[in-house]
């Protein structure tokens, strides 16, 4: 793929993560970001990540910059890739600042987790280059991208966001319904929401539901999806476990009253000391470093792989 221009709205932890993979794909990269602290801090972050796959990082930092305006990162810019706060009025506000200094074929893509592009671009001239592009956390080593349509996205944004994301070495998914959550936070959050419901319903406590995950299905979700799953065991089996199931699983509308009360109590998670588990300092930083170990090992091979 040539090699174009694309700026990154927010350098924060998306942000940079976005722009370092975009740039060691090839492409020249700016970064708008408004607070002076994280956009000193970019160059030192960027090198953090090239010495995670022992890269040079100077080839690519030297094709990453970074902006305090917004027209000087996007103007002349192929795409935008949108990696703001999760807050809608402000991804709105992004989006028409975004309109007024870019040409009319600029892609617009959103990194939102659950919003829908749909509302993030109500308001702009040129809707059909908005489109929702869902990275997941760390952008770097995790290879999924979801590419969400609206029903104003053109296919040609579709299939150019895809290739430009194919190419960087990501595995895009096209999403063809923008709705909340999209694919994979829906699912995801599907298993939380019965997962504290087990733990409010005293069934278990929060140590035995995350055993059970990693020791059980999480064995082999990397390699079989829960349709490939139930393929593999047959349908009339699934079926018949639904049956018995389903009707039983949580209903509760909305979340749940034990995380409500959670949060009221300020039992934040880690960062708090106690969430649904208990977490000293020492703790904590050993799941971050098993977590961080294990994608790393991950991208390694995709790398290799795509290389």
């Amino acid at each position: 793929m040539r090699e174009q221009k694309i700026a990154v709205v927010g350098g924060g932890l998306m942000g940079h993560g976005i722009a370092y993979l975009l740039a060691s794909a090839g492409h020249r990269v700016s970064v708008f970001e408004q607070a002076a602290e994280i956009r000193a801090s970019l160059p030192q972050r960027l090198a953090a990540i090239a010495s995670l796959f022992s890269e040079d990082p100077a080839p690519i930092l030297g094709r990453i910059s970074a902006h305090d305006q917004l027209a000087s990162a996007a103007t002349d810019a192929a795409f935008v890739f949108e990696a703001a706060p999760e807050r809608l009025p402000l991804k709105q506000h992004i989006f028409a600042d975004l309109e007024a200094v870019v040409a009319p074929t600029t892609i617009l893509a959103s990194n939102s987790s659950a919003i829908p592009s749909t509302e993030i671009g109500r308001d702009l001239t040129h809707r059909q280059r908005v489109i929702g592009t869902h990275f997941w956390n760390p952008p770097h080593l995790v290879p999924l991208v979801e590419v969400i349509e609206n029903e104003q996205t053109s296919a040609e944004v579709v299939h150019l966001t895809m290739d430009l994301l194919r190419h960087a070495g990501r595995t895009p998914v096209h999403v063809r319904r923008d709705i909340p959550g999209f694919v994979g936070n829906r699912l995801q959050h599907a298993m939380k929401r019965e997962a504290i419901a087990l733990v409010a319903a005293g069934v278990c406590d929060a140590e035995t539901i995350d055993t059970v995950v990693k020791a059980g299905p999480g064995a082999r979700m990397a390699v079989l999806g829960p349709m490939e799953q139930s393929d593999l065991v047959g349908l009339d089996l699934t079926l018949d476990i639904a049956t018995v199931l389903y009707g039983d699983l949580d209903r509760t509308q909305g979340p749940h009253p034990f995380l409500r009360q959670k949060v009221r109590d300020g039992k934040l998670g880690m960062k708090s000391g106690e969430g649904f588990r208990s977490w000293t300092a020492e703790t904590a930083n050993g799941v971050r470093e098993r977590l961080s170990r294990f994608l790393v090992e991950q991208a390694k091979v995709k790398r290799k792989t795509f290389a």
